[in-house]
């Protein structure tokens, strides 16, 4: 990949979230992105403990605002050619996506946790 410079549209990946943004500012190994649209909404939760409900704190995470400057790494950096989604639709279609893909997972974990109790009473019912 040839080198990114300002004004270059990219795709950021920015903690859980992704985006598209416009390079502002280059500096070492990091550039500073301006958010245009969200391509895919943060998880929510404890970063360090993905997918655990019993934490001390369950942080909320927002999508980064329109125009707000992050700083990211060189390498969480791709450019983006694609066309630029408006922000509030983008937004929403993230948060759309990141629904979706929790009920699914809430709707996978009843069914295994069903069989699972299910497998249970089998296996204490086994006689040595």
């Amino acid at each position: 990949m040839s080198e990114l410079k300002v004004g270059d549209i990219v795709k950021a990946e920015v903690r859980t979230g992704q985006y598209a943004g416009e390079i502002v500012e280059l500096y070492g190994p990091r550039a500073v992105v301006k958010v245009l649209a969200v391509l895919k909404h943060p998880e929510q939760g404890d970063l360090h403990h993905p997918y655990n409900p019993d934490v001390a704190m369950f942080h909320e995470r927002r999508a980064l605002s329109y125009t707000e400057k992050t700083t990211v790494l060189l390498r969480d950096l791709k450019r983006y050619s694609e066309a630029i989604p408006d922000y509030k639709e983008s937004l929403c279609a993230a948060a759309a996506a990141e629904i979706e893909q929790l009920d699914r997972l809430r709707r996978w974990s009843a069914q295994s946790l069903e069989l699972m109790q299910q497998l249970q009473k089998e296996y204490q019912s086994i006689k040595n």
